[in-house]
């Protein structure tokens, strides 16, 4: 077994003793390290039975002075555990002992060919490239933890059924404790495989296997602590986070913004793709447009530098590439925030300058939060939302924010309203109303 097949099979075994009481919660998880511990020192012991192994190690365990005699007997019965009680439990979860009982036929799925195919209908869908990793990620960690649930490895067939599904969820959110819209992210995939490629059916499931999320208030920065942020940050990165305040982007929106999307003219953005895959135009600040005039020549002179030396090419979405093979070194189609390096698309294979690293501008916007000595955990989505809180006070109606922000319900964007409502007649505590109706008497 590799180090991953042994850490997930570790994992199971502190599941074991927890489902079993074999020992206190909190307690497995030195359990685990001693059978850990145990684990790297068996390979120089082959050919020895694992109670002759157990004698050799608890030896060097006694021999080393930082070792309790006390943690020597637990790291003995770690290992007993181990191989009295949990190692022969997935032996029940052979594929000869259990295809005619437990499982039927279709339920057995070879993980390799289902993650090719899961990747080949993701793309067929036109799901973004991002998403597209996470759920195949998401798919890998389940198939391994379905090859440790039937008690196989490598390139064995595994059973999936729905009750897998829902073991595994239950262990992200009781053993891993993850946050729910994690493990919403996960269901979402597992329910993509099993729609498109397992032809496996939830039924009742799909309801009951999400995890209920409530409604919570974006985090919003008033008008001073957004001048104080901005003060901070200066270059591209300055100007990109200039331009998601003022036009409400998201950050995806903004790196992936192009030439001809720009219309200094009407002041107004175009965001192509948007979230859901829709089209919207947005506001152009008229401060910001100087600056962005003088950004765009620099990057005009780059592309041309690109194009002399051979490249100049940018990704064109759908099938643009083929229907205008000339239109990628067009300069109305570049990034208007190219990347400082060219890079190897990880699809098509080919030498182009990507727009820029998301997390560049994350950083950025860290490090500005930090340095105005704010409090509030602020990213740069707390600018988008910052607009539109902004806009409320200023007067602007609702529907017309909805259509700067690209919301598909005007619901989504009512969430900002309770924020002005608080910020706007903000209620007097009843504590200062004391210290009011006590300096009117004094008076």
């Amino acid at each position: 077994m590799d180090r991953k097949q042994v850490e997930y099979l570790l994992s199971a075994y502190g599941d074991f003793l927890l489902k079993n009481d074999m020992v206190p919660p909190g307690k497995e998880k030195f359990f685990v390290i001693w059978m850990r511990r145990y684990l790297k020192m068996e390979p120089s012991l082959r050919g020895m039975y694992w109670e002759d192994k157990l004698a050799q190690y608890l030896s060097i365990l006694s021999n080393d002075v930082n070792i309790a005699p006390w943690q020597v007997d637990q790291a003995g019965q770690a290992v007993r555990l181990y191989f009295n009680n949990f190692y022969t439990v997935p032996q029940k979860y052979q594929p000869h002992a259990t295809r005619q009982s437990k499982y039927t036929e279709k339920d057995w799925v070879d993980p390799k060919k289902a993650i090719r195919d899961l990747r080949e209908w993701l793309r067929i869908k036109h799901y973004a490239y991002k998403t597209e990793q996470s759920y195949m990620n998401w798919c890998k960690r389940f198939f391994i933890f379905s090859q440790e649930y039937n008690g196989v490895y490598g390139n064995n067939l595994v059973a999936v059924t729905p009750e897998l599904i829902r073991d595994f969820l239950a262990r992200l959110a009781s053993r891993q404790q993850v946050a729910k819209s994690t493990q919403n992210q996960a269901f979402s995939a597992l329910l993509f495989l099993c729609r498109h490629v397992l032809h496996i059916e939830l039924n009742e499931m799909e309801k009951n296997l999400r995890s209920k999320t409530g409604k919570k208030l974006p985090v919003v920065l008033s008008p001073v602590e957004v001048k104080q942020v901005l003060s901070h940050v200066s270059g591209t990165t300055g100007l990109m986070l200039h331009l998601i305040y003022s036009s409400g982007l998201r950050l995806s929106e903004c790196s992936r913004l192009r030439v001809k999307d720009i219309d200094f003219d009407q002041s107004l953005l175009f965001v192509r793709s948007g979230k859901g895959d829709k089209d919207r135009s947005t506001i152009l600040a008229e401060r910001i447009q100087a600056e962005l005039r003088e950004h765009l020549k620099k990057v005009k002179m780059l592309h041309k530098k690109d194009l002399a030396d051979g490249f100049g090419e940018v990704y064109m979405p759908g099938a643009l590439d083929r229907k205008y093979p000339g239109a990628c070194k067009e300069w109305a189609w570049q990034y208007v925030f190219p990347s400082a390096r060219l890079s190897v698309d990880p699809r098509s294979k080919k030498t182009r300058r990507h727009h820029v690293s998301d997390g560049a501008i994350q950083k950025a916007m860290k490090k500005a939060v930090k340095e105005a000595g704010l409090a509030k955990p602020a990213s740069v989505h707390t600018l988008r939302h910052s607009f539109a809180t902004h806009l409320l006070l200023n007067g602007v109606d609702i529907r017309q924010i909805q259509e700067y922000l690209g919301h598909q319900s005007v619901e989504t964007t009512m969430i900002y309203t309770h924020v002005v409502k608080e910020m706007r007649n903000p209620a007097i505590s009843p504590l200062d109303m004391l210290e009011q109706m006590a300096v009117d008497e004094s008076a």
